[in-house]
């Protein structure tokens, strides 16, 4: 896979969980990928929440996953 297709199928993810986000007023940007750990930088509400680990993980990276299961892990940049 292509790093342009790696992107895309991240992006897709991104925007099936991000619905969700933007209903608890947060939301989420992809900076990018490197050795298979994706690079994101939460927004609004989800800054501080005191289960955006959990979301992060459980969401974001599961569903990120499911997309591009090649992925190991899903890190927050601040």
């Amino acid at each position: 896979m292509t790093k342009t297709e790696l992107n895309s199928k991240i992006e897709k993810a991104l925007e099936e969980i991000r619905p969700y986000l933007l209903a608890d007023g947060g939301d989420i940007s992809f900076l990018g990928v490197e050795n298979d750990i994706v690079k994101v930088q939460l927004k609004g509400t989800c800054i501080g929440c005191s289960v955006n680990q959990m979301t992060l993980k459980n969401g974001v990276e599961a569903t990120i996953k499911k997309y591009a299961p090649q992925i190991k892990e899903v890190v927050e940049v601040k």
